[in-house]
């Protein structure tokens, strides 16, 4: 069987949009003598759909497109979709629908297959929507019997995971049942590193089995969450056979009966995967969101001219406006650099002083603020005077503003709501600060985009006279340290001081600061999620509570 590994971009509720992209690869999977295409996780209406998955509507669109394209499909097909279900005892659970792969032969459904295992972690919460199917089924097309998985359902090898998380392995079970060819359609959403556990996973899976493993992965942006697609076949003795790019659109075949398939490049260097991720993230949700250009503020820094950089890949230099607000305290270098990225991506560049608006700020407050000294009450309304600039020109043209801050910045709260934190998308909101120089390195790989100055320099907010970041943080390589193990490994401040070797006091004064700025992050602008713990969606934490680790 030559099987079709169709891979592309849905976008949630596009039903029209979807169904034509699924036609169309379809059309070039048969006109390329494919016997099979595999699309992805609830392809059809989109993932991740959330709670539109409550309105009745939404369902019955997913019903009525399924029915309309199958009418359409000039070869057998496996589309993703959310059905209902029709078993009795499924819906004295109170779950009306499931999450679903149809297989599609000559204009009608011939067999469906339910998701078993529902993902309620990180940034899934499947069993709030979904019945989970109580068994699987193979199904006989051609010579090959085939057994239907969906994402999760594959990620409970106990021949892999020291720890499942489930009682039941769908994929064995289907196995003793005569499967002959494993599928898993799969919406596997990116992080650092996952890719290379993927692979190995889906690797030991056929080479215990002993049989050939083809998953197909949605790929594109969805508000936070980004596909890497990387769809694969592997053959029976785990070798790849046929391999998808990554971050785009694509197709490959892979042959059963030869054990041969199509193999695409994809990047090798992590840091050049985390970077397409972004790209990808960052054009997917400001064009699905029906915007077409972005505003940047360039400080000079580092942080705002990889924002830069990255709008410019995604969405192109005519698209991308540059906007410098320098203040009473921006350095003539920060100035210099500013223009310098701006020439350098070629994108526009507008010049909006706050200086007389600072000042005017001042004398309207000093009869307030009397004898009390300058702090950082003064530092933030300088950075809410450049957020309301930047709002105003949004407002003004259209716009959506793209936010600079780093995951550093947000988590010990070293940010100012309302100001820095303005925007529609914080596209570094998961990059932490050492991780925003790897990228600028990147970028910088063929020809300096991105000043050396602005990369050598300390960082700083320029808010005050001969201001640091290391005035009240500590320097970014411990910093990074202790928040990677404090967020995402979820260590404690003394298991933290003990294997690092640092000051427990420090640890312990940097998770306070993480837990006390949650307030700043439930109000900020949505962000990209690259690491397998992100700020917002996924990692819900209280605001008003007085838990001291």
């Amino acid at each position: 069987m030559k099987i079709a590994l169709a891979q592309f971009n849905p976008t949630v509720g596009d039903f029209a949009g979807n169904a034509a992209r699924i036609l169309s690869l379809a059309t070039t999977a048969h006109q390329r003598g494919a016997d099979l295409a595999v699309f992805s996780e609830l392809c059809l209406c989109g993932y991740l759909p959330q709670d539109l998955l409550e309105r009745p509507a939404f369902i019955d669109r997913n019903h009525k497109e399924l029915k309309e394209l199958a009418a359409k499909l000039p070869l057998p097909s496996i589309v993703g979709y959310a059905g209902r279900v029709k078993n009795g005892r499924e819906k004295s659970i109170g779950k009306s629908i499931a999450n679903k792969a149809a297989l599609i032969c000559e204009g009608r459904i011939v067999f469906e297959q339910s998701k078993m295992l529902l993902p309620t972690y990180d940034v899934f919460d499947e069993s709030r929507y979904f019945q989970p199917a109580d068994r699987q089924s193979v199904y006989g097309l051609g010579h090959e019997q085939l057994g239907i998985t969906i994402c999760e359902d594959a990620w409970n090898d106990k021949n892999f995971w020291a720890n499942r998380r489930y009682d039941r392995d769908p994929v064995t079970e289907i196995i003793a049942q005569g499967t002959t060819v494993l599928l898993n359609i799969s919406a596997s959403p990116y992080t650092i590193d996952k890719r290379g556990l993927r692979l190995e996973m889906l690797r030991s899976i056929a080479v215990h089995h002993n049989r050939p493993i083809v998953y197909v992965n949605q790929v594109g942006g969805d508000d936070s969450l980004i596909f890497d697609g990387a769809s694969m076949a592997l053959t029976a003795d785990g070798k790849v056979a046929a391999q998808a790019r990554a971050f785009e659109e694509d197709l490959v075949f892979f042959d059963t009966v030869t054990g041969k398939g199509e193999i695409h490049d994809q990047p090798h260097e992590e840091i050049a995967y985390a970077y397409r991720a972004i790209v990808i993230g960052t054009v997917d949700y400001v064009q699905k969101c029906g915007f077409k250009k972005v505003l940047v503020g360039l400080s000079g820094g580092i942080d705002s001219a990889v924002v830069a950089a990255i709008a410019v890949d995604a969405l192109g230099p005519e698209n991308v406006l540059g906007v410098s607000m320098p203040g009473p305290y921006s350095s003539p270098g920060s100035k210099t650099d500013a223009e310098t990225v701006a020439k350098n991506l070629g994108i526009d560049m507008i010049t909006m002083p706050i200086g007389d608006v600072f000042d005017a700020y001042l004398e309207v407050t000093a009869p307030v603020f009397g004898t009390l000294k300058p702090d950082v009450t003064e530092e933030n309304i300088q950075a809410r005077i450049r957020g309301n600039y930047l709002m105003a020109l949004s407002n003004k043209f259209g716009s959506m503003v793209l936010s600079t801050g780093n995951k550093s910045e947000l988590a010990v709260g070293y940010c100012t709501l309302y100001g820095d934190m303005a925007g529609g998308l914080a596209i570094l909101s998961d990059v932490p600060k050492l991780m925003v120089y790897e990228l600028a390195n990147w970028i910088n790989r063929e020809r300096e985009l991105i000043p050396e100055s602005s990369i050598n320099k300390a960082p700083s907010a320029e808010l005050r006279p001969d201001q640091k970041d290391e005035d009240i943080l500590p320097p970014y390589d411990v910093l990074d340290r202790i928040l990677k193990a404090y967020i995402e490994d979820l260590q404690s401040p003394q298991e933290i001081a003990d294997r690092c070797g640092y000051d427990l006091k420090l640890v312990r004064d940097i998770a306070l600061l993480v837990d006390r700025n949650e307030y700043k992050r439930k109000q900020a602008a949505p962000g990209l999620k690259i690491t397998s713990r992100a700020f917002g969606f996924g990692r819900p934490f209280p605001i008003a509570q007085r838990w001291i680790p």
